[in-house]
């Protein structure tokens, strides 16, 4: 996110705008961004960082001694705090996906796969929910008889808004970078979210039919990105930077990223929004979220397979 915002570590003076995780706070198994951190950069442009999802330093800081959770996730039920750990993740998720034009969606490595399974959960979860714009929070429920059962309704009724998501995979090792591995990764990216609401039309019919070759072209003339470019893999850093014989350097892929965020025509809310009521009405957008039925639902699923102690 510091590279979005165009911070530049050797710059003297420099500042980064969010936390770096420092090596004290690694040896401690710490995080240092903790829910969600906004800055704004001098374009105007909203820029949030999260705290990390599916980490096991999340995990530890809500976990009582009897294995419950700290935090009360869906309308004060106990749960324990895997399930609730998990639920969190899935909430931030659905939220970043309705206030946001663009999610960067981070993955550690090349075989990382987490993330991948969290849009799909959280494609599958969020219905019913508002953009930042939307004319609802404009006229509040009032105290009339039917009126709260009103407001739920044109909620639900509302065009559904879906985040632009850019997956991308960090820190891949350079055994990794090999064509092969690079090509398989993104065939199995099409195959994955072809049917995703959130890829579109477009994504689905032009990787509906991938052709298997036997040819393995060269990594650096991959279209890794797909059509969309919704797929980015970033090389792991070294000291020199170079480049690597088969892929992009550290840098230059990071720069890439930056651009194409910048200039990538993301997802639109219905209509123009100030930053004062985007601000305001995500908080709105995140009650909905917490207190969603379609969530409860999916938690009262996951609670009863058996899967999460209770």
């Amino acid at each position: 996110m510091n590279e979005i915002y165009g911070y530049d570590g050797s710059s003297p003076g420099m500042l980064p705008l969010f936390p770096m995780l420092s090596e004290d706070v690694r040896a401690m198994a710490r995080h240092c961004t903790l829910g969600i951190e906004p800055r704004i950069s001098s374009e105007r442009i909203i820029l949030l960082d999260t705290q990390p999802l599916f980490s096991p330093s999340v995990l530890a800081e809500i976990m009582r001694p009897d294995g419950s959770s700290t935090v009360s996730v869906i309308s004060g039920e106990s749960l324990s705090a895997e399930l609730a750990h998990d639920l969190m993740s899935i909430q931030l998720g659905i939220l970043l996906a309705s206030i946001c034009h663009i999610v960067l969606v981070i993955s550690e490595g090349f075989h990382d796969l987490n993330m991948w399974n969290l849009m799909l959960t959280v494609d599958l979860l969020k219905h019913g929910l508002p953009d930042p714009s939307s004319p609802i929070f404009s006229h509040p429920p009032n105290s009339n008889a039917g009126s709260e059962k009103e407001y739920k309704d044109k909620t639900s009724t509302t065009e559904e808004y879906m985040a632009t998501p850019i997956f991308v995979h960090a820190k891949v090792q350079d055994r990794d970078l090999v064509p092969h591995n690079i090509l398989q990764l993104k065939r199995a990216f099409a195959r994955y979210f072809r049917s995703c609401s959130f890829m579109g039309d477009k994504f689905e019919k032009s990787h509906s039919e991938q052709p298997v070759s036997s040819v393995v072209p060269d990594a650096r003339n991959l279209d890794v990105d797909g059509e969309d470019r919704r797929l980015v893999v970033i090389p792991i850093w070294n000291k020199d930077d170079s480049t690597r014989g088969q892929y992009e350097s550290f840098n230059l892929a990071l720069w890439k990223l930056r651009d194409q965020v910048l200039s990538m025509n993301g997802a639109s809310f219905s209509r123009t929004v100030s930053e004062r009521d985007w601000l305001k009405n995500s908080a709105k957008i995140w009650e909905l979220v917490k207190s969603s039925p379609i969530v409860m639902e999916y938690a009262k699923t996951l609670q009863s397979s058996g899967m999460f102690r209770r």
